[in-house]
């Protein structure tokens, strides 16, 4: 999964890694790398018809991804990393233990499901220890949790808005898990989610009852510029939310995936919050949506 590709190639691990998802496109050196999995969801679709699919699917007990397992069994793997966190995200866990029960070379199966930013913290030394790396893993966590501390040292004293994050809009989610925490360690108060719950659906009345001050579009996946054409797409819902700000973030670099980059959505929100405060971190961008 993206996520943990993230996690190795910051552990320093990247050379060794020898396949990686569809999904997988950071660091860029991943490119070269082959895929092990694909989408069964046609592309293309609007956000609704995404929800109505995945829906239908899991609902009926079928797969959302299909997992290359004869590819997989020329790669002379000792470990694979997955999760079972959401069967919207990845091939599911039964499906990977399964195959990998068949390789000759017995690889250990390693799942990463983190619910609290903490806990994805922690999985830089849960995954540095299964790679002989545990060294580099406490490096690794400690340095993300100084960068988050340091956001929340810089807006400790200043007022917190009340806060929306929305992780899809047709049917709007509010972002669960680590969501809530990044919200307020940046200096903010998210209203609707709390720390550690599955992200669920609100209806636009549940949303605009919460007064939120700022709306944070963070469409699971997609980067600003396709969150903020997804913004446009539901600008008058937005509007009528009465928030003083609409702001479409990278979300696939820095706010859906739970590896190392989590910590430069923490100063990102932190400088879209506060931002005399905080500066954002170099080459992540959001995007102001005009709603109305």
């Amino acid at each position: 999964m993206p996520s943990a590709t993230e996690m190795l190639f910051a552990l320093g691990l990247g050379k060794r890694v020898v396949a990686v998802t569809h999904e997988c496109d950071h660091p860029p050196a991943v490119a070269k790398l082959p895929q092990l999995t694909r989408s069964v969801i046609p592309e293309g679709l609007e956000p609704g018809e995404i929800d109505a699919a995945v829906r239908k699917r899991t609902n009926r007990g079928e797969a959302l991804y299909e997992l290359d397992g004869e590819l997989l069994g020329e790669l002379d793997v000792d470990l694979i990393v997955t999760q079972a966190l959401c069967a919207v995200c990845a091939v599911s866990y039964g499906d990977v233990k399964a195959v990998a029960a068949r390789l000759p070379t017995r690889p250990a199966v390693l799942s990463l499901d983190p619910g609290l930013l903490g806990e994805v913290l922690g999985d830089a030394v849960t995954l540095g220890t299964a790679a002989g790396s545990a060294r580099a893993g406490r490096r690794l966590r400690d340095t993300l949790a100084a960068r988050i501390d340091a956001v929340r040292q810089s807006i400790a004293d200043a007022s917190k808005p009340r806060v929306v994050a929305l992780e899809w809009l047709d049917p709007p989610f509010v972002g669960g898990h680590w969501i809530p925490e990044m919200i307020e360690a940046a200096g903010g108060v998210d209203v609707l989610a709390e720390a550690g719950q599955r992200s669920e659906t609100k209806s636009w009345e549940e949303l605009a009852a919460a007064k939120p001050e700022v709306v944070v579009v963070m469409p699971c996946g997609l980067y600003a510029d396709e969150a903020a054409g997804q913004a446009e797409l539901y600008r008058a819902p937005l509007a009528e939310l009465g928030a003083k700000r609409v702001v479409a973030v990278d979300a696939a670099s820095s706010f859906s995936r739970p590896g190392p980059r989590l910590a430069d959505g923490v100063e990102l929100l932190g400088s879209v919050l506060h931002p005399d405060l905080v500066e954002p971190p170099d080459g992540l961008v959001c995007r102001e949506v005009r709603a109305g």
